[in-house]
């Protein structure tokens, strides 16, 4: 296993102390390694840049052995950490690694999930129930129900069917359907998101499952016809998990409506509040905003 610190050795030696984080932050630790998305380093350094930048988190990074890799080997302490994220979707960690994590955020540990780390693990069934519904790794009808907005209502659908897929990438609007919880009050109802993969047919156990927000995938581009939900908290044990399932390509993960909800969603998750306001350059209803690719 090899764990990145947020600062390079040698200035960790030389600067010793005043390099230390404050102690009123978060350590938080993201986990990488194997993806289906090549770009993973870079994602996984736009998501350590977010979560620094908010002034709450500290931050380590834990990366796994390579596909096919001694597996065996990495075993993070998670007990060191406040919050968990995971950009990871890949083989199946250690069983003392599983036993670990799933102890970590059923004795209060914070959790985030982002993207297809949703695909993740399909025979965990402890991990399922942390991000509540999940995608590819020939996940079925056994894994658990869609979820399905029904006249105003979420409610499970345990028809026949994959788990996970996704039609052409596009923008496209997201709905806030929980105006009152921490991550979502103040955002605008409705706005657009910059070009992404719009995951359906995502399912799962759904357990102590609240959608937060939703968007429409249209027929027109190769859609299911059904509001899918993309933000949501899960609840396991004690720990508090946010889910989001945007942030495919290096230009929706720098869309100001991912990086936003990205932030509280991690807040949310350590704190139970969110404390971090609307930015101005937040997406409207009819327009993306987005940050420039770095030089």
């Amino acid at each position: 296993m090899q764990v990145r610190p947020v600062v390079a050795l040698t200035a960790l030696l030389s600067l010793a102390a005043c390099s230390a984080p404050p102690p009123d932050k978060y350590k938080a630790l993201i986990v990488d390694g194997q993806s289906n998305h090549k770009i993973w380093p870079i994602t996984t350094q736009y998501l350590k840049s977010y979560l620094e930048e908010t002034g709450l988190f500290s931050v380590d990074i834990a990366t796994t052995p390579p596909s096919g890799g001694p597996m065996e080997t990495y075993r993070p302490t998670f007990s060191d950490y406040a919050l968990v994220v995971s950009n990871y979707n890949g083989e199946p960690w250690s069983e003392g690694a599983m036993a670990d994590f799933e102890e970590f955020v059923a004795g209060g540990g914070a959790f985030v999930s982002v993207h297809s780390a949703n695909n993740a693990f399909p025979e965990w069934t402890a991990y399922n129930e942390m991000i509540g519904i999940g995608g590819w790794g020939d996940r079925t009808e056994r894994h658990g129900p869609y979820v399905r907005l029904r006249e105003g209502e979420f409610v499970h659908d345990n028809s026949p069917g994959i788990g996970g897929s996704h039609g052409t990438r596009h923008e496209f609007q997201i709905d806030i359907r929980d105006t009152e919880h921490p991550i979502t009050k103040g955002l605008p109802m409705q706005w657009m998101h910059a070009n992404d993969e719009l995951y359906d047919r995502l399912r799962g156990p759904a357990k102590n499952l609240r959608v937060l927000a939703t968007a429409f995938s249209r027929v027109e581009t190769e859609g299911t016809g059904e509001h899918e939900p993309i933000l949501m908290t899960i609840q396991f044990g004690k720990g508090r998990i946010f889910h989001t399932t945007l942030g495919h390509a290096l230009i929706s993960q720098r869309c100001n409506g991912f990086i936003t909800t990205f932030q509280r969603g991690a807040e949310w998750a350590v704190s139970g509040k969110v404390t971090q306001p609307v930015p101005q350059n937040f997406p409207t209803a009819d327009k993306v905003s987005a940050r420039p690719e770095p030089a």
